[in-house]
């Protein structure tokens, strides 16, 4: 896709998400970017056991369909975030 016209600031919720960021938001460091994976990573497969343990054992098709969703939309969370420092340094 061509970027011609378009507008070099965040176009998604919160000012470090997206490709560009807008000036004044901080984004988040590499330490804090791997906690907030580690973390969401554990927690998207706690919840996608819950959702199997409610699909196959509870019989409760409905309710683990609507956990295995929010489980991947935990998981990919951190996704969203620039990792500061990690541009190619201006001379």
């Amino acid at each position: 896709m061509s970027k011609k016209g378009k507008d070099d600031t965040a176009q998604r919720f919160g000012g470090e998400f997206g490709p560009y960021r807008k000036e004044g938001t901080p984004g988040v460091t590499l330490g804090t970017f791997k906690t907030l994976v580690w973390t969401s990573n554990i927690g998207g497969l706690l919840i996608l056991v819950i959702a199997l343990e409610m699909m196959f054992v509870r019989q409760m098709f409905g309710w683990g369909l609507a956990c295995t969703v929010l489980a991947v939309a935990v998981a990919m969370f951190p996704s969203n975030y620039e990792i500061v420092g990690m541009e190619e340094p201006t001379e």
